[in-house]
Order: C-alpha cells, then sequence, then structure tokens
C-alpha cells in the first residue's frame, strides 16, 4: 500500500508540473485558446482532488502490527486505475465511486490538449527545418565536443558566447564550435575536390556547351597555380560561421528598431491608464503585432515570472543580452524611471517621439540609397551591355576581332540582375 501511495503522489507531481506548463501557455495565449486551457486545467485540478480523496482509505489500511495471511485482503472501497494518455501512462488507486470520474475528467483534457495541438499552441520547438540543424549538431558533438570543451576551457571563443546569446541561437557554445570545426573539416574536403577537379578541366564560356573543357597545360604547373583553394575554402568557411551570430544578432537588431518606435507608442497610450509596468509588458508580450520584439520582452517576463527578479532586475539583464542598442538603451531608461519614481507615461512619450524622429531618419536614408542603386542599375546592368553589345556587332562585322558572344552577354547580364535583386532584398525593409 505504501508503494501505491507512493504512486499516487508521483502522479499528483507530474500533473501538477502539466498544470504549470498549461498556466505559463495561457499568459502568451489568444483568448479562444487560453480559455481551451483553462478548462484542461480545470479537468487536471478535479482529477488531482480526486487521487487526494483516496489516500484517507489507503492510510487506514497501513499498520505497524503484522497481518495474518488472511487478513490480507484488499480494500474493496479502491481499486487500481490505469489510464494511457497519449505521451504516458497513469497508474493510480481511486475510490470505486471515483473511477469513471477521474477517467473522464483525463479524457476531457486530453482531447483539449489535442484540440490546442491542432490550433498551433503547442507547437513542437524543433520544426521541420530545424530538424537537420539540430542532426548536423548531433554528429559535429560526436566527433569534436571534446576539442571544443579544450579549446574553452583555454579561454578561446568567449566573445562567441555573447555573440550566440545576443543573436537568441539557442544553441550551447560548445556545440557551436564543435559546428565550426566540423564544417570547417567538410570544407577541406569539399575544396581538394574542387582543387582536383581544376587540375584537369578548366572553365570556358566559349569552349562547348556545358563551358567545361580538358586542360592542355600540365597538371603539375595547374596544380601548384590553384594551391590556394585547399587553402582559402576552408578559412572562409570557417570565419563565416564563426561571424554568422554577428550577422544574425544585426538582422535581428534592423527587425526590432523597425518595431520598436509603434511598440512604444503602444506602451505609452497603455501607461496613461496608469497600469503596473509588469502588466505593460504582458501586453506587448502576447500581442501578435510585434513579433520580433515580443521575444525580447519575453525574456523580461521569464526572469520576473520564473526566476523571480523584480521589473528593474530583469530589464537591467535583458539589456545586456538584446541584440538592438536601442532597444537596450530603452530597458535601462525605463529602469532608472522605475527606480527613481518618475512617471512612466511620460517617459514612453518622449522616448516614442525621439524614436519616430529615428525611423523617419532611417527611412529617408534608405529612399536616398534607393535612388543611388536605381542609378548603379541603370548604367551597369543597362546601359553598359547595351554598349557592350554594339562594340561586338561592330568588332564583327569589321572583322578587327572577336569579344564575348552573345549568349556571354546574356548570362552576365542575368547574373548581375539576380545579385541585384538578393542585394535589395537584404537591404529592404518591412515598414
Amino acid at each position: 500500500m505504501i508503494e501505491d501511495i507512493r504512486q499516487n503522489i508521483n502522479t499528483e507531481i507530474e500533473i501538477l508540473r502539466e498544470i504549470s506548463g498549461y498556466l505559463r501557455r495561457a499568459q502568451y495565449a489568444t483568448p479562444s485558446e487560453r480559455k481551451l486551457l483553462m478548462v484542461a486545467v480545470d479537468s487536471l485540478r478535479a482529477s488531482i482532488r480526486m487521487i487526494n480523496n483516496s489516500l484517507p482509505k489507503m492510510l487506514d489500511d497501513i499498520t505497524i502490527a503484522r497481518k495474518l495471511p488472511r487478513q490480507a485482503t484488499k480494500n474493496p472501497d479502491l481499486e487500481k486505475v490505469t489510464f494511457k494518455r497519449f505521451d504516458s501512462r497513469i497508474h493510480v488507486v481511486l475510490n470505486v465511486d471515483d473511477r469513471n470520474k477521474f477517467i473522464k475528467e483525463l479524457s476531457i483534457s486530453e482531447d483539449l490538449l489535442r484540440r490546442i495541438k491542432k490550433a498551433g499552441l503547442a507547437k513542437k520547438e524543433d520544426s521541420e527545418e530545424g530538424v537537420r540543424p539540430r542532426a548536423y549538431i548531433k554528429v559535429a558533438n560526436s566527433l569534436f565536443l571534446k576539442q571544443s570543451m579544450d579549446l574553452i576551457k583555454r579561454g578561446h571563443f568567449k566573445p562567441l558566447a555573447m555573440s550566440l546569446r545576443r543573436a537568441n541561437i539557442e544553441v550551447l557554445l560548445s556545440s557551436y564550435v564543435s559546428v565550426i570545426l566540423f564544417s570547417a573539416l567538410l570544407s577541406i574536403f569539399f575544396s581538394i575536390f574542387i582543387w582536383i577537379f581544376l587540375i584537369f578541366f578548366q572553365f570556358s564560356l566559349d569552349s562547348t556547351p556545358f563551358f567545361f573543357s580538358l586542360v592542355s597545360e600540365g597538371h603539375l604547373t595547374r596544380a601548384f597555380k590553384f594551391l590556394w583553394v585547399p587553402i582559402i575554402i576552408p578559412i572562409i568557411a570557417f570565419m563565416a560561421i564563426y561571424n554568422y551570430p554577428n550577422s544574425e544578432r544585426e538582422s535581428l537588431a534592423r527587425k526590432i528598431e523597425q518595431e520598436l518606435p509603434f511598440a512604444v507608442i503602444h506602451m505609452s497610450s497603455i501607461s496613461g491608464s496608469g497600469i503596473e509596468p509588469t502588466e505593460i509588458f504582458k501586453i506587448i508580450g502576447t500581442s501578435s503585432e510585434y513579433p520580433t520584439l515580443r521575444r525580447e520582452i519575453r525574456k523580461v517576463l521569464n526572469q520576473i515570472n520564473l526566476y523571480g527578479y523584480d521589473l528593474v532586475t530583469a530589464l537591467h539583464g535583458v539589456s545586456k543580452t538584446t541584440p538592438s542598442p536601442r532597444l537596450a538603451e530603452l530597458f535601462s531608461g525605463l529602469a532608472v524611471t522605475i527606480t527613481s519614481g518618475g512617471e512612466l507615461s511620460r517617459f514612453f512619450e518622449k522616448r516614442a517621439e525621439s524614436l519616430l524622429l529615428t525611423y523617419r531618419l532611417d527611412r529617408e536614408k534608405y529612399t536616398k540609397t534607393a535612388e543611388t542603386f536605381m542609378d548603379i542599375y541603370i548604367s551597369i546592368v543597362i546601359a553598359a551591355p547595351m554598349i557592350l553589345m554594339v562594340l561586338m556587332i561592330m568588332m564583327q562585322i569589321s572583322s578587327v576581332g572577336k569579344m564575348f558572344s552573345p549568349l556571354t552577354v546574356i548570362m552576365l547580364v542575368s547574373l548581375m540582375n539576380i545579385l541585384f535583386l538578393v542585394f535589395l532584398n537584404l537591404k529592404q525593409v518591412e515598414y
């Protein structure tokens, strides 16, 4: 019977953990999803009450005196119940009268959980896009984790740790270093393959329909000529992966700074009603209008709700790791205003004016840059190929010489257009 009591208590602990998870999700859920979550929480609470109802009778069967064999009979008022869930199996001892009610309440919570998952609230952290990178990290750890730990203990890659935090890349430093080493190793094999290929083949736009032909010079000469290939490609791969967190941080910073002026205006209007500062962050964190900024807001809420920090401490902590300098300045200024007893609505109003002015200047700067890009596009992609085609036709007519074939010019123009569109897409702002 003692084992049964222990099993009941362990089941209650697991249910309480599940309730805690639902309550945390409810803070960021939409009204309809929050309603489903609270109904599931009520069902789980009812299940805990039924488990507790069986404890008094279970305790009555526990005695110090040793029972005779004929006395070792089961209590007719208690029954062992097994319920299979989608991710676990529950074994509890309940009152006979509560058995059907308990199964009914668990079935309700199971059905609601499936509906919540179908709605997309309880999605797995690893999406389809994240499966391959996680598998890649697993392979890298299996090969280079020990070497990575040794390098980190020696004091290497310290700036990389902060870059990963500011870029919101949820990978351990040791795992990311393993990825760098593994990628460098793969790039070595790839560069050797390219090097060997260049020894025997050469690239020419006018040679064959496939643009490749066998070389006419000595293989040893070409081997020394392209010896830089297996050296430079691994270095480029290493530097690219090492600097990826910085580029990701800059991208997040741009997105946050595009959303920040409008979010601060929103905060200013909310703070005018005299609401508690933490509630302001909850409203912004649960809003879908600021998809990038709300992740930083939730960091503040997590430090308050999970770690038990006060708002000022949470603001100071998040300001050190946020990707955006403007958001860090906002959090630091807000922490000082709360500590000094300043008026929040006044603070948000002044900061909104400043951020809107900066936003307008950024837009004007982008407009001027777009005009410059337009002039460059007209000069290089439109005018230059036309002049080149005219010169090529004149040289062919006069039999002076041969430059490029029309197919080569078309390919170069197409490539320049693609590169230009990619560059504009990277520089394009969302607002």
